[in-house]
């Protein structure tokens, strides 16, 4: 099967499967970088015609803008029109106190000029601190320039369920919202996913495979411990123990596995299709550096969940003890195990 689409909004539809740009910025290992257009030409003839980015990720909003230029010089206008690019407005930690309109603009267009559009398709909003005040407030300031024209879509990113309503009821008409969603992470069903749906709002999901610990690669392996060449391993590993520990992670990857055997997939296929499967999901975030998983990504199309496989996983799940909390709050906490490994301010000046 192809991979699926989805309107997101009238007249805007992005691929089901998001290719995911974070380790394209060289936090994840080398790049080869003679190769990563073609990469990602690779992923767009295969189906998934919407990628995601940063403003903070280092170098990536000018590898797209390259790549859109080669789908215009190769492909045409056609496709051109149905290539969609998810930036994100990340403003750092220390500006939080003294953000302004002009800087909003700023990185606004900066995005613009790094990834060679008239008009950003979508941005996505986060705010690191909500004891600074001021997101909502920020919020109108782009939505200001999506009325300017500057942006297309509005959206935000891991916001918990108070601030999100609080932007949408303060008049930013939010499009979508990014959050960390899987099997091993179920915080967005608690609140947000009811929220979401009164608001008209749409979740995209990162962490659906989980950095990749929800593959083949960690059936039967053993406990690796937290000493991982990135944070982006650390992060899912600390989330492994808030799910209930690596024995029952385990089960989990057993139970995943036995469904991937029937439906000639692999396991990672299967876990991404149960997140694509949850209420308000439009879409999930899969990420990687070049197109070695290309085809295990596109194997997401093609997997279907029986009621005996949701039954199945449910057992597992049931046994869960975590994550707590809303969207995001773990990682919130600065001196705690999930937020002290972050990075706060990572932007350039714009």
């Amino acid at each position: 099967m192809s991979i699926e689409t989805f309107e997101l909004a009238p007249g805007y539809a992005i691929s089901r499967v998001i290719r995911g740009g974070w380790q394209l910025a060289g936090g994840h290992g080398a790049v080869d970088e003679a190769s990563v257009e073609s990469d990602l030409l690779a992923y767009f003839e295969g189906g998934i015609t919407t990628f995601d980015c940063a403003d903070i990720y280092n170098g990536v909003e000018e590898k797209y803008g390259a790549f859109r230029e080669t789908v215009r010089r190769r492909l045409g206008a056609e496709a051109l029109s149905r290539l969609k690019i998810h930036t994100k407005f990340v403003p750092d930690l220390d500006v939080l106190p003294v953000i302004d309109k002009a800087y909003v603009r700023g990185v606004i267009e900066r995005s613009l000029t790094r990834l060679h559009m008239e008009r950003l398709d979508l941005v996505q909003f986060h705010w690191w601190d909500y004891a600074e005040p001021r997101c909502v407030e920020t919020a109108l300031w782009l939505e200001a320039l999506r009325q300017e024209g500057l942006i297309d879509r509005v959206a935000a990113t891991n916001f918990d369920t108070p601030h999100l309503e609080a932007m949408v009821e303060a008049g930013v008409p939010l499009t979508s919202l990014q959050v960390q969603y899987s099997l091993l992470d179920d915080r967005p069903a608690k609140t947000m996913a009811a929220a979401c749906a009164r608001l008209g709002v749409k979740l995209l999901c990162y962490g659906a495979i989980a950095g990749g610990f929800l593959s083949d690669r960690w059936l039967g392996a053993p406990d690796p411990g937290y000493d991982f060449e990135n944070r982006s391993l650390v992060k899912y590993r600390l989330i492994i123990d808030e799910f209930g520990g690596w024995t029952l992670f385990q089960d989990l990857l057993a139970a995943l596995q036995q469904i991937a055997s029937r439906q000639g997939a692999g396991i990672s296929a299967v876990a991404a299709r149960w997140t694509l499967d949850q209420p308000q999901v439009a879409g999930v975030i899969v990420g990687a550096r070049d197109r070695a998983h290309l085809e295990r990504t596109l194997q997401i199309g093609a997997v279907r969940l029986t009621d005996d496989d949701r039954a199945a996983l449910a057992a597992v799940l049931a046994q869960r003890r975590g994550p707590a909390g809303d969207v995001y709050a773990l990682e919130r906490d600065r001196t705690g195990r999930h937020g002290a490994i972050m990075k706060y301010n990572l932007s350039q000046p714009a």
